[in-house]
């Protein structure tokens, strides 16, 4: 198979930015990639030859902004801000975080209003290219610097890389892949590190899973709407036209979509005059839930597609000014994140709460917990514990980081955003609530052997429950659950009860 390249130096899509980070699509740049680039970097030399005092070009960094560097020991300058701000801690991030950082970092710099030069951007786009990824701990950053200090180390032959999944020395590691360590010029080091790069690769990360999770709620809410009996009639535009919120109308239709032709659920709709909340609201609060995420992904594109850098070079030709600003602030995408990671909570405890019905035979006209001869067995009654569990996980990492600030450098950096932290944590959000809706798709598959094998289940149901019985063994008896619900996890993960339903009845909305 052809490996797919892209080219940067046009706006990139977030399907786009995931083709190259998950999907490691090649990447080229455009020629007025290369034109900007170039063009920035001779206004930088220009103001080294003038002697112009810009910070971190001739200046020391933060609260040492004050301090003149002469240009003979900007090489130094440099490193010394590399080596001093690779300082992030703990475990490193997986492949594609690091894989995502980099590329934020070549679109933020290939804006070309950053004055590096492009043999430092092509040793980027190699590290891509070729397999090369830093060794990244994920710990300790306000909004900036310290992830990206590692990754810059690398490219200097400091610290450690992985080249095919085993760690080496970073020279080792560039030679394995055929570079070598590049020594950085004016204002490089300070450019590698700055702007909202790690937040913005770790926060389009989070925002395609949350996406992707949210679609699959449907699907999964659905099917347990369904299995548990539940009233389409809740879902009739009548009712939607009375609150027209357009994501409510999206997630009605998505369920309408999945379930047509259920004989199940026409068997059940004068049995009853309403439903529990769980299954009545799933409109209302999915619809809520896809609003907050579409915001955030919005704000991501943009940012997927901006310059964070202090300063900036700006002007027209000979006129050129460098322009200390804010842009490294990460208050756009960390408050974006933050809400996002409340909108996956939200759904997850609705998850845990049909869940919960579907194991009580008071609620569900079932066996208890999904299986024959309760009592014997335990069935289904554990992993609604392991659903509690990490719900409360989810309900602390949901605090806000954004609302936070300790100042730094010395008071020079007064306030901080906590962006980071925000973008960071929503990457263990959505994992969790991924298993949440494993554990709920579980019992609704379960169930099917509880429910009448005659009537004909939903046009989209009968997708997923054919795609599910691939890798889960209905369960007679107590048997040992755990690797089916990591199958189920990462069946949702990798979208396919998406693929698998949209093939079968066309795109669902997101």
């Amino acid at each position: 198979m052809v490996q797919e390249t892209i080219y940067l130096g046009a706006e990139l899509s977030l399907e786009t930015f995931m083709k190259i980070v998950r999907g490691h699509a090649k990447v080229e740049f455009l020629p007025e990639y290369t034109a900007r680039v170039k063009k920035s970097r001779a206004v930088v030399e220009r103001f080294v030859e003038e002697n112009r005092a810009v910070y971190g070009l001739t200046t020391g960094f933060g609260a040492l902004v004050s301090q003149r560097i002469d240009k003979s020991q900007a090489e130094l300058l440099q490193k010394n801000i590399v080596l001093t701000h690779s300082v992030s801690v703990g475990e490193p991030f997986e492949e594609e975080v690091v894989r995502a950082i980099i590329l934020m970092v070549l679109q933020s710099l290939g804006r070309g209003v950053s004055g590096v030069r492009m043999e430092l951007l092509e040793l980027y786009r190699q590290f891509l290219n070729r397999g090369l990824v830093p060794y990244t701990p994920k710990e300790g950053s306000v909004g900036y610097l310290c992830a990206e200090g590692h990754i810059a180390a690398a490219a200097i032959g400091e610290g450690k890389a992985y080249v095919e999944g085993n760690l080496y020395d970073a020279k080792t590691a560039l030679s394995m892949v055929g570079l070598s360590p590049i020594v950085l010029s004016y204002k490089e080091g300070l450019a590698l590190l700055n702007g909202t790069t790690s937040a913005t690769a770790l926060a389009a990360i989070g925002i395609y899973d949350l996406q992707q999770l949210s679609k699959t709620a449907d699907i999964v809410a659905g099917l347990s709407l369904e299995s548990l009996g539940g009233l389409l009639k809740a879902y009739d535009d009548r009712i939607l036209d009375c609150r027209p919120q357009k994501e409510m109308y999206e997630t009605a239709h998505n369920i309408q979509k999945l379930l047509a032709d259920s004989q199940v659920i026409e068997s059940f709709k004068d049995t009853h005059i309403q439903d529990a909340l769980s299954l009545r609201c799933i409109p209302q609060l999915h619809g809520a839930v896809k609003r907050v995420l579409n915001d955030a992904a919005d704000v991501i594109q943009t940012e997927i597609n901006s310059c964070g850098d202090n300063p900036i070079i700006a002007g027209e030709p000979g006129f050129e000014e460098a322009l200390s600003n804010g842009n490294p602030d990460a208050s756009y995408v960390g408050i974006e994140m933050d809400a996002a990671c409340v909108a996956a909570v939200n759904l997850a405890k609705m998850s845990e709460r049909r869940n919960a019905r579907f194991l009580d035979s008071n609620l569900s006209d079932m066996p208890w917990f999904l299986v024959k001869k309760p009592g014997l067995n335990s069935g289904l009654m554990i992993p609604q514990y392991t659903q509690a569990g990490l719900l409360n996980e989810l309900r602390g990492l949901a605090t806000a980081s954004t609302i936070d600030s300790v100042s730094t450098s010395a008071g020079q950096e007064d306030y901080v955003s906590m962006g980071y932290n925000a973008c960071c944590k929503s990457l263990t959000v959505v994992k969790k609530a991924e298993y949440i809706l494993a554990i709920e798709l579980m019992s609704a598959y379960q169930s099917q052997q509880f429910i009448d094998k005659n009537l004909q289940r939903g046009k989209g149901s009968r997708a997923v429950w054919k795609l599910v019985g691939s890798e889960v063994p209905v369960m007679e008896e107590d048997m040992y659950l755990y690797p089916y619900l990591e199958k189920l996890k990462t069946l949702i993960h990798q979208g396919a009860l998406i693929q698998a339903v949209e093939e079968e009845m066309g795109i669902l909305e997101n």
